[in-house]
C-alpha cells in the first residue's frame, strides 16, 4: 500500500467531510436566512418554509456522511483498524460521489453544486484506490 497516495486520499476524505459539514450547516442550521435559501435557488420565504423540513432532513444526511468520513480518518490512523477505516472511507466517499451524480442528473442546472459535493470524494476515491495498487 502506497503511504503517499493513502495520505493524499485521506486529505481529500477530510476535505469532503468538511464540505458536507458546511452543507449540513446551510441546510439544517442556517436555512431560515434568505442568503442561504436563495443559494439553493428558492425565490421566496414561502418556498423556503415549504422546503425547510426536507432541507433540515437532508442536512443531517450530509452531517452523517461527514461523521463517517471523520471516523474513517481516525480508523486509518490507527494501526489496529486501518483496513476497516479504509473500507469506511471508500463507502462514505462513494456515497458522496453517487449523491452528487443523483443531484446533477435530477437537475443539470445544479452542476456547480454537484461538483462542490462530488469532486473531493472522487479525488479521495482515486487516491485511495491508487494507494492499493502502488
Amino acid at each position: 500500500m502506497s503511504a503517499l497516495f493513502l495520505v493524499i486520499g485521506a486529505v481529500f476524505v477530510g476535505v469532503a467531510a468538511a464540505i458536507h459539514v458546511l452543507i449540513f450547516a446551510l441546510e439544517s442550521v442556517l436555512w431560515t436566512r434568505p442568503t442561504t435559501w436563495k443559494r439553493f435557488g428558492l425565490r421566496s420565504q414561502q418556498d423556503a418554509d415549504t422546503v425547510r423540513p426536507m432541507a433540515y432532513n437532508q442536512g443531517f444526511y450530509n452531517a452523517f456522511l461527514a461523521l463517517g468520513g471523520a471516523a474513517s480518518l481516525v480508523m486509518i490512523a490507527s494501526a489496529n483498524v486501518e483496513r476497516e477505516g479504509f473500507t469506511l472511507a471508500i463507502f462514505v466517499c462513494l456515497s458522496m460521489l453517487l449523491a452528487s451524480i443523483v443531484l446533477i442528473t435530477s437537475n443539470p442546472r445544479l452542476a456547480r453544486a454537484a461538483a462542490t459535493q462530488g469532486v473531493a470524494p472522487l479525488l479521495a476515491l482515486v487516491f485511495l484506490v491508487l494507494s492499493l495498487t502502488s
